[in-house]
């Protein structure tokens, strides 16, 4: 193989690692994103329910369904 050939090949090899390494990291960000959106839903939901019961409970104290 030439130099010129031997240089060529080298500089493929380079530009293919790195755009590995750079999908790599595009895609690692994408997970942490989608990994924080579901954590956030999760809390939301969890405050949604606790906010429902204690409007029921408030409820049943007002009627009387809580004795």
């Amino acid at each position: 193989m030439s130099n010129n050939s031997q240089s060529m090949s080298f500089q493929a090899g380079q530009a293919k690692g790195q755009t590995q390494e750079k999908a790599s990291n595009v895609m690692d960000k994408a997970c942490n994103a989608a990994q924080s959106a579901k954590e956030s839903i999760t809390e939301t939901g969890q405050q949604m329910k606790q906010k429902a019961q204690g409007a029921t409970d408030a409820i049943k104290e007002k009627t009387g369904m809580n004795k």
